[in-house]
Formats: structure tokens, sequence, C-alpha cells
């Protein structure tokens, strides 16, 4: 394969990952959230910084970047506890331009200049190409994918699921919002992490407007059309939001345009997803198999 496709392939790994995280925040805990672009850049920032100041590998850095990340998620999760529906929203969007501006106007950070140098990854004295980081980028999916799955499966998941149905019921018989949101919010937020970093040793130089706003929008968008509160969903939304863009390059420029509309499109017209409730592609499933038993 080319570099070209390897690189589109790289990237739907890592837009799944960070889908993936959004996913049990959105889809499992039923909690808006149009910031976390802003968790996906807190992820970059760290590995970057481990990079090229401590001089730590990716694989030493990666278990540090998980634990940084999903420990300022937890923080700043909390004044998120206190408002719902449109004002979470508000909130969760205010986060991501603080995170953004803190990256671009604070000098440790490298303010509007980024940073650049980032050392490559290696493996076992091999520096990992397109190829190799693709190998490495997939399997980093498959463990998210397997973490998703774990949660969902969880007394935790089975809580964020009853909160996301009836907060009020589902505190009437002793569910905790505060503890499994929180749970839910450091979860997502620490895979957000893992996908910050994958994106900082692959590109090699970062800046603050990577992690805007319009890349949040993006995230959801993947979430929503690939179905929320699914397990394969969200890696669908990546793999169709990622390569449509370079299909329909020439409209690059009315992207965020697209993304609205076809935000709007979806929750009006299919709501599940693509993979949730009365979802195109789980109907057709359903009716191969139904052929297949037949």
């Amino acid at each position: 394969m080319s570099n070209y496709v390897l690189t589109i392939g790289i990237f739907v790994a890592i837009n799944g990952i960070v889908a993936c995280g959004l996913n049990i925040i959105v889809g499992y805990a039923g909690q808006i959230s149009l910031g976390h672009a802003a968790f996906f850049g807190i992820g970059a920032y760290t590995a970057a910084l481990l990079a090229t100041r401590a001089g730590f590998s990716f694989w030493l850095s990666l278990p540090l970047v998980i634990i940084i990340t999903g420990a300022i998620g937890l923080l700043l999760g909390l004044p998120s506890l206190r408002v719902r529906a449109d004002f979470l929203a508000i909130t969760t969007i205010g986060i991501n331009f603080i995170v953004e501006s803190v990256f671009m106007y604070v000098p440790f950070f490298g303010g509007a200049l980024g940073i650049g140098g980032i050392s490559r990854i290696l493996f076992f004295g091999i520096r990992l190409r397109e190829a190799g980081f693709l190998a490495l980028a997939g399997t980093l999916l498959v463990l998210s994918l397997g973490c998703t799955w774990w949660f969902a499966r969880s007394w935790t998941g089975l809580a964020c699921f009853a909160l996301r149905e009836d907060e009020i019921s589902a505190s009437s018989i002793g569910i905790s919002p505060v503890l499994f949101k929180l749970l839910a919010f450091m979860t997502g937020t620490a895979m957000a992490g893992v996908g910050g970093s994958l994106y900082a040793h692959y590109m090699r130089f970062i800046s603050a407007t990577d992690f805007g706003f319009p890349v949040s929008v993006m995230m959801l968008s993947m979430v929503v059309v690939g179905g929320m509160g699914t397990l394969w969903g969200p890696v669908i939304g990546a793999l169709l939001l990622t390569i449509l863009p370079e299909v329909f390059r020439p409209l690059t420029d009315y992207r965020m345009l697209l993304y609205a509309v076809l935000l709007l499109l979806m929750i009006r017209f299919q709501p599940g997803g693509l993979l949730g409730e009365r979802g195109v592609l789980k109907n057709l499933a359903g009716r191969i198999r139904g052929r297949l038993r037949s």
C-alpha cells in the first residue's frame, strides 16, 4: 500500500480511539460533551513535553499520559456535574476554548509556535514508519474497543446506563450520579489521551490549533453517525468521516458546515446512527442473518 493510504489508516485508528472515549461519555453516560478535543490535546501535549524535555520514549510516557489526562479529565469534569443539557454543552465548549488558549499563549507549551522535534516511536530499536505505526495504532484501537466492551458490561457501565435513562430513578436506588459520571468522564478522557500521544509522535509537531473546537465537533459527528452507545459505532464513524474529507477534498473549506448539516440530518432522521437502534447497517445485518438462517 502507498504511504498515503497507510496515513489515512493511521488517522482512522487515532480518531477511532478518541471517538471511543467520547462514546463512553456521551453514549454510555449520557453526558453532552462538545470539548473532547481539549483532552485529545492534553494527551498530545503531555506526550510531546515528556519526549522533548524529559527524553521519555513513547512506551515510557504512555502510562503517564493516560494517568495525567484521566486526572485532568476528572478535575475538569467536576464543574460539569452541576449543569445539564444545554448548559453542559456550553460548559464543555468553554473547557475546549480555555485549554486551547492555554496551549496557545503560555510559553511553557510552546505558545503559537507549538512543539516540534518530537521523537519517533522505537520498537526494539526500529523506528516505526507508516506500516509499523498503523499496526501499533490498530492494536491500541483494538485495546480501546476491549476497554469499551468491558466498561459497558461492568457495574460502572450498568450504572451509567441507568443514569442516562433516568437520573432521578437511578439515584433513588442508590446509584451515585457524581461517582459514576466522573468515572465515565475519567475513562473517556484517558482514552482521548492515548489518541493524543499517538498523534504527537506521528506528526512530530503539534500546535494549539490542532485541538480546537472544530475537532470536537468532528469527534462528536463520528460518534453520532456511527451510533451512540454502540461498540463499533465510533469506529464506523471515524472510518467514514476520515475518508470522506479526503474524497471530497475540494470542499475542505466547508468541512465545518458539512459536519453541522450531517449532525442535524442524523439527529432528525437517524438518531440512533448507522449501528444504533433502527440503524441502516444494523437493519441490513439483521436481514442478512435472516436470509442465512432461512
